[in-house]
């Protein structure tokens, strides 16, 4: 069995933060393919289904972000499986808009709901990070991460979600450079090797509480690419908020 999961915040407040991106893939995923409608367990939201011939679980862990693993770790050691047996989605502020990068292993980058993986799972799992951009400065960070993705963004986002869900097969068969090709087509680039990240050692160590928004790095944000046809899923989203 694989578990993918999306790491987000529970709760319709939270629901187009740009921090939600993971339970917004994985949503694309289960309505996508044949999966079990959502229900409770592991203090989580769980679908079962199948993918590229083997079972899959697909998890919302409902204990906010900063204590995913909990909830991750609790379904792990339920069905005995092992860090290579996990693919976590989860935002990431140091790619631009519309890029995604997949790996085994690493550090947390100051994602503290990765922080709370590797502590209950392990760390040998994949990571898959999608890009939601940089503010641009450091003290914008927090209302960024944690605000809403504007209807512009529906340029870029559509077609992330809608061909990760096409190809969430990829992800049981470990075809993980196949994916990375085919989302980097579907947004008008091309895919780029995934290099390895340094982990900060100087870094002062964050109270367990504290988001990794907190200490994110500057990058400047690329123009959206592509339209897609994820449109149900951001239509609710979305709704008729402005920009």
């Amino acid at each position: 069995m694989l578990i993918i999961a999306g790491l987000g915040n529970p709760g319709s407040k939270y629901a187009g933060n740009r921090h939600n991106i993971g339970f917004m893939a994985v949503d694309a995923i289960q309505q996508r393919h044949s999966f079990s409608p959502w229900s409770k367990k592991f203090r989580a939201e769980i679908a079962e289904g199948e993918l590229g011939g083997g079972k899959v679980l697909l998890i919302k862990p409902q204990t906010f972000m900063n204590l995913s693993g909990e909830a991750v770790g609790e379904a792990m050691r339920f069905y005995k499986l092992e860090p290579a047996d996990l693919v976590a989605i989860y935002d990431e502020l140091d790619l631009p808009p519309g890029k995604a990068r997949l790996k085994t292993g690493g550090g947390h980058g100051g994602h503290n709901g990765i922080r709370s993986l590797d502590a209950h799972c392990g760390r040998e799992y994949r990571r898959l990070r999608l890009g939601i951009g940089h503010p641009g400065v450091k003290e914008m960070v927090q209302n960024h991460v944690l605000g809403d993705f504007a209807k512009a963004d529906k340029a870029w986002l559509e077609p992330l979600l809608d061909t990760l869900a096409d190809n969430a097969d990829m992800l049981v068969r470990n075809e993980d450079s196949q994916l990375m090709n085919k989302i980097a087509l579907a947004l008008g680039g091309k895919a780029e090797e995934e290099k390895p990240r340094k982990e900060n050692k100087t870094t002062e160590k964050k109270p367990a509480g504290q988001s990794h928004i907190h200490q994110a790095r500057n990058h400047n944000q690329p123009k959206v690419l592509a339209t897609g046809p994820m449109a149900d899923i951001l239509k609710k989203m979305f709704g008729n908020k402005g920009e």
